[in-house]
């Protein structure tokens, strides 16, 4: 059996795709922070800040997939933005290092990025894979973030980087959020809710990155975002209609967004039109392509 070896698999995402693989027959084993003592796999204890990794980790990796980050829903203190850059980035340069070091080869290094890459913009303009990165703080960790995934190419690897938009799932996650308020008659649009809302539902990315381990004809960056263009205010008022719920309130104004939220208000505020064409035209086909039959199945 190919062993695919995961960083944070324990995350949403994560579990699914161990899951998947497993079942498809590969051998998942996991780069843990603490084990438990009732995983279904294998895992080993690391931590890039100790530069510690438990022996046997690397051995025989066939493909390596970096999911590890800390949440970007947090408050971005100056020290908590820290956290968010060095998980993602700090710790793909310590497995790199680790592999160089051992003369591991993988056939291929899967990293998660994020289309946060294009910046937080609200405009009629619709972003590719060969659009430049933005220079604000979630664009430079996407880019260092993808940078880090480059440099296994001088292993020999094959390296996917999937610029992934807001997740949706029927388990916890962004949807939880954005449904508790709906759920107590409080939902409502969030500024002037014309900007747009990329999103994708967890099969089809959990279903792009099984592609992209059985896909050798695969490399560089794609989008993982549905091909289906809504702003925060179609998000809001369809989230109510399945539902059987009302929005009541009026729009919150901005203002009152970026106090409760500082910096972090720009991922409420605003947001791009992302093009799912290059991942299309690899082959995939999107089982939830626009927000309704999304919902349906997540609700």
């Amino acid at each position: 059996m190919k062993k695919i070896l995961i960083s944070g698999a324990t995350g949403l995402v994560g579990k699914k795709l161990s899951r998947k693989l497993h079942e498809r027959g590969y051998r998942v084993e996991l780069l843990v922070r603490s084990k438990k003592t009732n995983s279904d796999f294998k895992s080993y204890v690391w931590d890039y800040k100790k530069k510690f990794l438990e022996e046997g980790a690397l051995d025989n990796t066939y493909i390596f997939i970096h999911l590890a980050g800390a949440s970007i829903s947090k408050r971005w203190t100056e020290s908590y933005k820290k956290e968010i850059y060095d998980s993602r980035i700090k710790s793909a340069q310590f497995i790199y290092e680790e592999m160089l070091r051992k003369g591991i080869h993988p056939e291929a290094v899967i990293s998660a990025s994020a289309t946060g890459f294009y910046g937080q913009l609200t405009s009629e303009h619709v972003f590719k894979e060969d659009d430049s990165p933005a220079e604000d703080f979630l664009a430079n960790v996407c880019t260092d973030w993808e940078l880090k995934a480059i440099q296994f190419q001088n292993l020999g690897s094959r390296v996917v980087r999937l610029r992934t938009s807001t997740v949706l799932s029927e388990r916890g996650g962004a949807m939880a959020v954005f449904r508790k308020p709906v759920d107590f008659n409080l939902g409502a649009v969030l500024g002037s809710g014309r900007q747009y809302f990329p999103w994708i539902h967890i099969d089809d990315l959990v279903n792009i990155y099984f592609k992209a381990v059985e896909d050798v004809s695969m490399n560089g960056a794609y989008n993982a975002v549905a091909p289906d263009f809504i702003t925060n205010e179609t998000l809001t008022k369809s989230l109510a209609s399945h539902l059987n719920k009302k929005i009541l309130l009026p729009n919150i104004p901005k203002f009152l967004i970026k106090v409760l939220l500082g910096e972090m208000s720009v991922l409420a505020l605003e947001g791009s039109r992302i093009s799912s064409r290059r991942i299309e035209n690899a082959g995939f086909r999107f089982r939830y392509n626009n927000l309704d039959v999304a919902l349906s199945d997540i609700l």
